[in-house]
Order: structure tokens, then sequence, then C-alpha cells
């Protein structure tokens, strides 16, 4: 199995939305993203599977010096060796990949934020820094592409942290702010016993709107001559946001119990609606 198949069995295996909007980019890169998607999984995964702490820092640690390896042209993971040609070829910042690892880590260290701030920076590094990769892959002319980037990145992030409230819970983690949780008054055991009620809903609904705002405020900064370049992010940005009025329109303390997604034919449909739209 060479790096490319690699990296394409771990990014079709992980069943993400992203997936569909690959598929229409050029080969050099589709083969880019997905090394760069592939990357992403291999480390959250730790985060997401690992059980005992000290394994999950190990490997983590493992990676850090993976990527010192991929700078210095010898990497070892078929990851890294796929990242090989788009380092170079798109000028990705080695740092970018550290400050992914550095949000997976958090998910080591903490399972309750605090505030907006607090998981701001979370979702700065797992998101908003993979958005800034992916723009620089996609290609861009105006820097202001770059504001577009981190601030869809929230948005997906945002959205990821609602559709999995209840999946997260059973795991232990609220995403959701503790102070926002206080002011809707809802309590840690609310969430983790997933007890639907009108306060969850208020406070989902409220976690929704900051999510809108952070696609409304993205698409905003797309500069009009970089849409045709970036129109895979506008095509994630299609699915993402169909999801998150999904959810909304459910009820949105449903996440609660169950998990709402789109089924592989609208993703598509949505996507390709993107694609004429920017051609």
């Amino acid at each position: 199995m060479t790096p490319q198949q690699y990296c394409q069995q771990k990014t079709a295996q992980s069943g993400s939305s992203f997936y569909y909007s690959f598929m229409f980019l050029s080969k050099h890169k589709r083969e880019a993203i997905t090394a760069l998607y592939a990357f992403c999984r291999e480390v959250d995964d730790i985060a997401d599977e690992c059980t005992e702490l000290h394994i999950a820092q190990t490997k983590l640690t493992w990676w850090r010096g993976e990527i010192d390896n991929l700078y210095q042209n010898k990497p070892q993971h078929p990851v890294s060796k796929a990242l090989l040609a788009p380092i170079a070829n798109y000028n990705l910042a080695a740092e970018h990949f550290i400050e992914i690892i550095d949000g997976m880590e958090m998910d080591l260290n903490f399972n309750r934020y605090e505030d907006f701030k607090q998981l701001q920076l979370y979702c700065y590094r797992v998101a908003s820094v993979v958005g800034l990769l992916s723009a620089q892959i996609f290609g861009f002319s105006d820097r202001k592409t770059l504001k577009f980037a981190h601030d869809l990145g929230m948005a997906f992030q945002l959205t990821n942290i609602i559709r999995d409230v209840g999946e997260d819970a059973r795991r232990n983690r609220i995403y959701l702010p503790l102070d926002e949780l206080a002011k809707f008054n809802v309590s840690e055991d609310d969430i983790l016993h997933s007890r639907e009620s009108n306060a969850v809903k208020l406070l989902l609904n409220y976690q929704i709107e900051r999510a809108e705002s952070y696609y409304d405020r993205a698409l905003n900064e797309l500069p009009n001559e970089d849409h045709k370049s970036q129109r895979v992010g506008l095509m994630m940005a299609a699915i993402y946001r169909t999801l998150l009025r999904e959810i909304k329109a459910d009820g949105a303390q449903k996440v609660l119990n169950s998990r709402t997604s789109l089924g592989t034919l609208r993703k598509v449909y949505l996507a390709f609606q993107v694609w004429l739209k920017n051609l």
C-alpha cells in the first residue's frame, strides 16, 4: 500500500462529510488535502481511543518528533510520507501541524471548558489551523481568504460540538462552556444524563446561533476572486451548515440522545450545487 493509498483509506473510513468535497479537486490537490485530513485523523484517534493518558501523551510526543522528521526530509509514517510533497508544493508551515497536535493534547488534559475563550483556543487549534492549511492547498490570491478559512474552521468545529453533545457526554466530555450552562440553568448532570428540556434546547440554540454567526462572517470575508479556488471550502460550508440547520429543526436538544446526519446523496448534491455555482 502506498502512502497515498493509506491516506485515502484512512479518510474514507472516517465517513466525514469533508470526503465528499475532496472528489471535486484535481489529483495533486486531492492527494494533498487527503494527506492533511489523514494526519488529523491519526492524531485525533489518539485522543479519542487511548484510555491510558501516558500512552496517549507518548504517541502525541512521537508525532511531534515525526513532524521534525518530515521537515528534515526523513518521514517514517505513511501519512508523513504522503505529506512530503504537499508541504513543499504548498508551503505548509511546520508550526501549524504542531498546533493541531497541541489541540489534540487539550483533549487529554481537559474534559470541560470554563468559558468560550478557553473553548475558542481549542477550536482554533483543531479546526481553524486545518482551515488555514487547506486554504493554502486550494490556493488564493487575496490574504483575506485566510480569515475566511480561520472563521470557517471555527464554524465547522462548533457544528461538530453541537452534533456530538450526547456522544461526548457518554465519554464524560462537555465542550459547551460551563458558564453558558449556568446562564441557561442547565447542570452538568443534565448533559451527562441526556435530560432533554426547554432549558437545554435554549442553550443549544444559543450555540447554534454562534456557529451561524461564524458561517456568516466567513462567507462575507471571502474575496470574490477566490470563490473558485476555495469552492471546496464552500462545499463543506454548505454541507455542515445544512446539518446545523437540521439539528435546529429537529429540536436541538435531541442531539443528547441521537446523532443527526445527512445522507450520502444529499451531501453529494449539496457539494455539486456549490461546484456549479462557482465554476
